[in-house]
Order: C-alpha cells, then structure tokens, then sequence
C-alpha cells in the first residue's frame, strides 16, 4: 500500500480518463497541454501557479513541487553524492566531465523522486550562472566563472546531463539562478543593480543566454535585487528577452519570497494583489511564497483577476508554461514510456557516482605554484608527511551541499600514502571567569548542555578549541565532546553543533580584548543585524554560572581570563618537524566566511592561518599549502617563500582522496582558475557598481597586476605552443575562422593543457575590453606528444551591444587573436557605425558615457531612463551628427524635486553651451513632459553631453534640425 503522501500524488485515473486527450503521448505536446487547459477550471488554474501545487483528483492530476536544490549533487534530501562546489566544478574547463555530475545529479534526484513524489521535486533550481563579477560575493562558491562564456559553456553541460539524452523526456529539470545582475548579499532586496544596456548585454545576459538558447535549461529564476529601478520579479526581460532565445516553453520561477518583496521591503507596489499581478504580467510562472502554503498567492492572483490587473489568459499562459515541463518530465505518459520513470532510489550513492566524485575532486584541483618541482611528492623519499591548519581533518558542508555519505579528510587521504603526524594548528584555551576564579566547562553529553563557569579546578570538560575565521570570528569547539558552541536556548551557550550551520549561524564569537588584559565573549552571530535580536550580544555569568548572551556592553559583560593550554602554532611546528614534507591544510568555512544573505568584507586569509603557515614553513623547507574555500584569496601570503600551493573548492566526500591522488601525483593538475586572484582588496572596486567597464572589475578591464590571473594553473609538466595559423586572415560578419595551433607536451609526464583562444578588439567606436576569452579546448598528451588543436571563432560572436541603434554589431576592423603566447591579426568585415542620429528618438540610456548619474524605471511596467542625483553629473552622445544646423533639443522629463536645468555642451562637460533645458517638478518620478531648448551653433559632427545642474530624469531626447 502506498504511503498516504505519495497515494495523493498517484491518485488512481477517474474512470476513463486515461483516455482523455492529454494523457496521449502520441499527441504533439501543445495539443496535449491545450487539451488539459480547457478542462481545469480558473481557480484550478491558478493553483498550478504556487510551489506546492495540489493535485487534481477528478482528472487523476498528482500534486507536483518546484524547486530541489541541485548546485553540486541533490541537496536537503538526505545522503547524497556530494560533488566539489560549482566554482570547482568550472575550475576542471572540462564540459563533458561537467555534464556527467550533471547526469549523476539528475539520475539521483530521479531516485529521491521515486522516494517520495510529492515533496521531491524533479525541477531543480541549479546552475547558478551569474558571472562571479566580485569575489567578495557571499556566493561566488555558486557560480562557475567571471567570464559569460566559460559560464555559458559550463552551465549547458551541467543542463543537459541534469536533463538527460533522451529526445521526448526529461530526467530532470534544470533552472538557471538567478536572474538579473545578482552578485550582493547585504541589503540584496533593496539592491538596485545599475547596469547600462552595453554590459546588461554582453555581460550579464550573455551568461544566461547560452543554456536557454541550447536547450540545456527549463527556465530561470528571478533574483531578489532590481535591475535599474525595476524589482527583477516585474521585469518584462523575463517575458520578452529570456523566453526570445529559444522555441521551447519556460517556466520561469520566483525566488523564495521575491515575489512578495515587490509590495513588502522594495515598496514597489502597494499591495500584494498588485505585485503578483505585475509579476504575471512580466512572465512569471510560478510563485515561491510562504513555504507550503500556496493561500495567500492564490488568493492574491484571484483578487487581481477579479479587479482586471489581469485576465483568466493571463493564468491560463503561466499555467501552460508549469505544464509544458511536467509534460517533459512524462508525469501524464502512461507507465513504460518514460525510461527514466524506472530509476529507484538505489541510484543514490551508487558506486560509480562515488568514483565519479573522487575524478571530479581531483580535476579541480588548482596548482598555484610549484617552485622547484616541490610537486609531486614521491613515496620513496615521503615516509611520513605532517597534516597541519584548521582543515586538514573535516569537510565542512556549504549551504546548497548534500549531505555526505561519508568523508574523506586530507588527513585521512593522506594516512593511506605515508605515515601522519597532525595538529589542526588551533589554540587549546581555557576561560576563567575573572570575577570568580572558576573555569568555564562543557558538557560531555553528545547532545551538548549549557556552558557554566562552576570548576575551581580545570579538566579536559574546561577546554575549547579556537578556530579562527578572520575579521575576528571564531568558533569554539568544547573538548569535553568535540562539539561547537552555539547560542541555545534563553541566550545560553551550548555545545552541540557539529559544524557551524543553520540560516542564522549562531556559532560565531568574538575573543574581544580589554585594556587589562582580560577578554569578554561577544556573540557574532549573523543574527544580531535582525530587530528583533535586541541589544544584547555579550556573554555573562549568571548566579548558578550558567553563561548566557545578555549583555549590551562589554563593560556589562563577564570578564574572562584566557589561558593557553597549548598553542596551535606550536602544536603545528611539532607535528611539522622531522616530517618528510608538511601539509597545510588551510581555508574557509562555508557556513561563516560569506554564503547567501552574507558577503565578506575580506578576501584576505585570516591571520591565525596565516601565521601557522609561517611558523610551519620556517620549521619545514618542504612544506606545502592547500588553501580550500569557495572564492579567491587576497593578502600577502604568497610572497612567503613556500614551495608550492595547491587550491580546492570544499570539494565534498571525496576531498581527501583527491588531494592525495593530486600530491602524489596519481592526478597530474590540469585545473585552470575562472576568476581573477587579486593582490589586495584595495584593488576591487565598489562592489556595487556593475558596469564593469567602468569599474575595472574581472580579467576583462581589470589593469592592474593580479596575484594570480583569470585561465592560471600550473602542471607536473610544462606545455609549448607553436605554429599558430588561421584558415583566413580575413572574415565577414557571416563567416568564421578555424585558428590551428601545436600543442607540445615537453615534459617527462603525461598532462592536460587548456588551450584558450582570446580575442582583442584595439579600435573601435566603443570602449573594448582588454581581452575576452572566446574559444578552449582540453587536451591530452603523452610525455613528448604533439597535437594539433583546432578552435573555432565565429564572426557574429566577436559582436557587441552598439548602443547607437539598439543592436548587436560586428565592426569592420582587426581583431588579435591569442592562444598562449602567440598571436595572430585578423581583419573582420563587419560595418562601420554611423554617426549618432539624434533626430530620431533615443533613449537617454543608450549614453556613450557617463559620470554620476544613476539609471531608473520610467515606469513600473517597462523601460529604462537616467537620473541625475546631483549637480554636475552628465551623459554624453558621442560623434553625433547634428547637421548643418540643428535648431532645437526635445528631451522627456521627469521631475519629483525642485525645478532645475540641464544644459546642452559640445566637446565636453564643460564645453561650450548650445543651449539648456529648464526642467519643471512634475508629480512623480514616472510623471513624464516634455521641455524644448533652442539649439545655438549646434552643426557638425559633435560630441553632445547633457549636464545635470540638479536632480532630474531623463526618459529620451530627440533633435530638431537640418540634415
């Protein structure tokens, strides 16, 4: 008998209804689907379009659930393959090894499915392909590259292995995250992303357009922020440019509450009922609200239909867009069409996934630096290796993680190549309370109890470890069960967690130091920035010496006395000395150093880890470091004289294995890095700002120096390039060139080599990137072995967004291509971009440059217009054609402050004056009028800038003149 859950999902067809039209396979989809659609009542409907959608009983509809998270094996379901993180996953520039995680991915969720139909979905919300723009992002373990194309590259493969080979059937359904320009956590409801139409194009579009246009996703979610004043939710781009890059329907998903943001913290609109209507409107199909309770969405839909925000086809096409994919997921075929509909729970975990993640594990593995040979390390002169730093005995979990069948630590990986000596290189302190003298002591419960300050004598109970996670976070483990302190019930601490974890991760401390000496225990939980957490956040010693969390000051707070009882560094150095080589294995922890809802302030590696590597260094010359995180490290720590460093993503179950088949040289790296390695924070920009042309952000405008640069990874070999040579030096916008170049293994090992194809564009009407990566390929050579690797560019992708007429465009002119270190010179026959025409309409937007100003909505369902936030901000129309004379400028305004002008210069901001434009205070912001000025001197080729004298909008302009 089946389960009570799964029997509603399965209900048993109605008497004849396996004969209705839409349970025909045979039938063409869109006939099936019209055919559904015409017997589901409205309110029927209507309800397709929540998360948790009910079943239909009277036509033997199952209940059906959007949404299992997927980034790197199934998450949240139980024991699963854990694959590396996604950024890891891009490190292996390896799509046919990305599309086999992504088939391991799809079969498993498969097999969750059969588990339990109704709450394990086969819609995934995975991959995440927002370009990993800042690495500050909280998330950027999420995502695969800063480069739209590797991203497009890397996030097809994973789609189509997530979907499965077959023709008709899917075995999963994939959804891109998240859409639009979304690389901040703090604030990221209220975030309004500003991104001009160049880079939304060529940038953040171009990342999500590759997998929709290959059919190798489902759909996309929109993302919490606004994209230049509009709520994402609302944006027609999901309508009207997401569902424009391929033939095949879309489901298009809220974020977990994003939908109701519209009327709630980003007060777009007033009230739920018109918000989710604009959302319908816009595109969306599907409501992420209020976890399992689909009432207020329904009832909210139904009140905006009643009130005419929208009409029954506007459900009726949501609804459509939901049933297109639980069609190709077989859900309405009857039993033995669908091949995948077989797969049993027995997939998960299979044995062939587990080696499959142990090779996967491996291939992202980056070598930074490998002075001298360090690497590979030999078992003939490797008797015994030192496993040092904070992580060299667990794997931590991220936030989007499965949970691990087993673990493999690098300690444990590399106790099965040689003899290990260890120490996690972390304080062993205890507390005094300075006001008592007695010591602060754990409970050896496995559960865990409240912490209180009771023994006069200290024991092991009375120990904690001290991990140190920078920017003055720690973590304390109590030695009495090896269990990590929490904030508990009543604001007690609590020794109970087995990692940091949960949404609020409250295992976060500060060890704050007082002028005498003493220290207070501050709680730094990410909870503490909430309203209703209240003032107090430091640690206090209660009558009964229970301590508790309730104190607003330090100078309230109990004062502790830190006792070292052993020294991580020291401990380190021990385990260090006389060993045949030293392994640091230093890094993050997901839960704490950034993740979602919680960028980092710092890139740098903390200081406790640093000084282990130091002190393990100088006490071993053959000392290697593994840094092990889910974004790029700034900071100095290169410049100590280490012999070699390796980086992993927190690669899951099979870590420890990968680490050591990579130091022992049983993997020889081939892993390349997908995301500039800066020398110092000082060198990010604002992470706000995402025009990244104008910022300097990524391999493609940063100029600067990087620690280690976008594409670099080492080998145990070395690699030469010659004979570079293209098919034609010359290509119409039509057309493309197949570039040839020798690869030669010149080593004494077998080795892959990532062959990258860069362009450069050196003259243009537009300012180019420096470099922009347009084709790779990964090839394997023997010891000595040439190959010849063919690359293809096409003409059409060497387009950019020309803002001058709303169109891609190839120019005519020379284009350098590089691959290694040669180059060759190409001319594109392409067009030449006209003079600006300003006498038709153009919208203020589509500026050539800019300083200042900011870009808004004109109006809450579409468009896009500049603002001006103070005097002296300016736009510019560059080499525009006024004519022989160009009399007057009409420009569309909006004005919700006092009265003010713009004035018209040619040449500059501070060129001569042709003429200004008095701008009135109109109701609103998306009140618009227009105003005229008379042109004075205005003929000729120009450049034409627009100077904001106070705030204003500017909606479009348009010139009045001779030709």
């Amino acid at each position: 008998m089946l389960p009570l859950v799964a029997s509603l999902l399965v209900a048993p067809l109605p008497a004849h209804a396996d004969e209705l039209p839409f349970r025909d396979p045979d039938l063409p989809r869109a006939t099936r689907i019209a055919d559904l659609l015409a017997r589901l009542t409205v309110d029927e409907e209507v309800s397709l379009l929540h998360q948790y959608q009910p079943a239909i009983p009277r036509l033997g509809i199952g209940a059906f659930k959007t949404g299992t998270e997927a980034l790197h094996g199934v998450a949240w379901l139980g024991g699963a393959t854990v694959f590396p993180q996604a950024l890891g996953l891009a490190n292996t520039w390896n799509p046919d090894l990305v599309e086999r995680v992504g088939a391991v991915t799809g079969r498993e969720a498969r097999g969750f499915h059969a588990k339990d139909p109704a709450h394990n979905g086969l819609n995934l919300w995975a991959p995440v392909v927002n370009p990993l723009r800042d690495p500050r992002w909280g998330r950027n373990e999420e995502g695969y590259s800063e480069d739209p194309y590797l991203t497009g590259r890397i996030s097809t493969a994973f789609g189509h292995g997530v979907q499965g080979d077959h023709p008709d059937y899917l075995q999963a359904a994939p959804t891109l995250k998240h859409y639009l320009a979304y690389n901040v956590e703090d604030d990221r409801v209220t975030v309004d992303s500003i991104v001009p139409p160049r880079i939304l194009k060529d940038y953040d579009e171009a990342a999500f357009r590759p997998a929709i246009s290959a059919d190798a996703a489902t759909g996309v979610m929109a993302s919490y922020n606004l994209v230049n004043g509009r709520p994402t939710h609302v944006g027609p781009e999901l309508d009207e440019v997401v569902r424009s890059w391929t033939d095949e329907d879309l489901m298009i998903v809220g974020d977990a509450g994003g939908a109701s943001n519209v009327a709630g913290a980003q007060r777009y609109h007033p009230n739920r009922v018109e918000g989710n209507a604009a959302a319908i409107r816009a595109g969306l199909d599907s409501f992420t609200e209020d976890d399992r309770n689909s009432a207020p969405t329904t009832a909210s839909v139904k009140a905006a239909i009643d009130r005419g925000l929208i009409t029954a086809a506007d459900v009726e096409d949501a609804a459509r867009h939901v049933l297109s994919i639980r069609f190709r997921l077989g859900e309405f075929d009857p039993p033995g069409r669908n091949p995948h509909a077989s797969t049993t729970p027995d997939v998960i975990d299979a044995p062939e996934h587990r080696q499959l993640a142990r090779q996967v594990a491996a291939e992202q593995v980056v070598l930074l630096r490998n002075d001298r040979n360090t690497l590979p390390l030999s078992t003939a002169d490797t008797k015994e290796v030192a496993v040092v730093g904070q992580l060299a005995d667990t794997l931590y979990e991220d936030w989007y993680s499965g949970t691990m069948p087993y673990r493999v630590t690098p300690l444990q990986g590399l106790a099965e190549r040689a003899a290990v000596t260890s120490s996690e290189g972390v304080d062993h302190i205890r507390l005094r309370d300075l006001a008592t003298g007695k010591y602060v002591t754990a409970s050896t419960s496995d559960s865990g109890a409240p912490l209180t300050a009771t023994e006069v004598t200290p024991g092991d109970a009375s120990g904690f470890d001290v991990f140190d996670w920078g920017e003055g976070t720690v973590t304390l483990r109590a030695a009495a069960n090896g269990r990590t302190v929490s904030l508990g019930d009543g604001r007690s601490l609590v020794n109970n967690a087995r990692q940091p974890n949960g949404w609020f991760v409250q295992q976060q401390f500060e060890l704050v130091a007082l002028p005498d000496g003493s220290f207070v225990l501050e709680y730094a939980g990410n909870d503490v920035t909430q309203s209703w957490f209240g003032r107090g956040r430091y640690a206090v010693v209660g009558a009964d010496g229970r301590l508790t969390v309730t104190a607003e000051t330090p100078a309230a707070a109990a004062k502790f006395g830190r006792e070292v009882v052993r020294s991580g560094v020291d401990s380190a150095v021990q385990a260090a000395k006389g060993a045949d080589a030293a392994v640091v294995v230093v890094g993050s922890m997901p839960f704490i150093n950034g993740r979602e809802d919680d960028d980092r302030e710092t890139t740098v590696l903390p200081a406790g880890q640093r000084a282990v590597i130091d002190a393990v260094r100088e006490a071993n010359p053959r000392t290697v470091v593994v840094l092990e995180s889910g974004y790029p490290y700034a900071g100095d720590w290169d410049t100590a004289d280490l012999p070699a460093v390796l980086w992993t993503t927190h690669a899951g179950q099979e870590t420890g294995h990968a680490i050591a088949d990579v130091l022992f040289g049983d993997h020889n790296p081939s892993a390349r890095l997908t995301q500039t390695w800066y020398r110092s924070d000082a060198d990010l920009p604002d992470k706000l700002r995402y025009d990244i042309s104008k910022s300097g952000h990524t391999y493609q405008y940063f100029t600067g120096e990087p620690l280690y640069p976008f594409g670099h990874g080492l080998s145990y070999t070395s690699f030469g390039y010659s004979r570079l040579r293209v098919d034609r030096t010359a290509v119409d916008a039509s057309g493309e060139v197949r570039v040839r170049v020798d690869v030669t293994n010149r080593g004494d090992r077998a080795g892959a080599e990532v062959v990258r194809l860069y362009s450069r564009q050196p003259a243009s009407r537009a300012r180019q990137p420096l470099k922009r990566l347009r084709a790779f390929d990964r090839v394997e050579l023997r010891p000595g072995e040439t190959k010849t690797v063919q690359l293809t560019v096409r003409a059409a992708d060497l387009a950019f967004w020309d803002v001058t007429r709303e169109k891609p465009v190839v120019e005519s002119a020379p284009h350098e291509l590089a691959v290694g270190p040669l180059t060759r010179v190409i001319s594109v026959r392409g067009e030449t971009i006209p003079p600006r025409d300003l006498r038709r309409v153009t919208q203020a937007q589509n500026f050539d440059d800019y300083s200042g100003v900011t870009l808004v909505d004109t109006t809450k369902e579409r468009g896009t217009a500049v603002a001006s936030t103070a005097p002296g901000q300016w736009v510019s129309f560059e080499d525009v054609d006024l004519g022989r004379s160009s009399r007057s400028l009409t420009a569309r305004v909006a004005n919700p402050d006092a009265p003010t002008t713009v004035e018209v210069r040619l040449g500059g901001p501070g060129g001569r004056l042709a003429g200004t434009l008095a701008v009135p205070t109109t109701a609103d912001g998306h009140s618009w009028t227009a105003v005229t000025a008379p042109l004075l001197g205005a003929t000729g080729r120009q450049d034409v800038y627009l100077v904001f004298t106070g705030k204003a909008r500017i909606d479009n302009l348009t010139v009045e003149g001779s030709p």
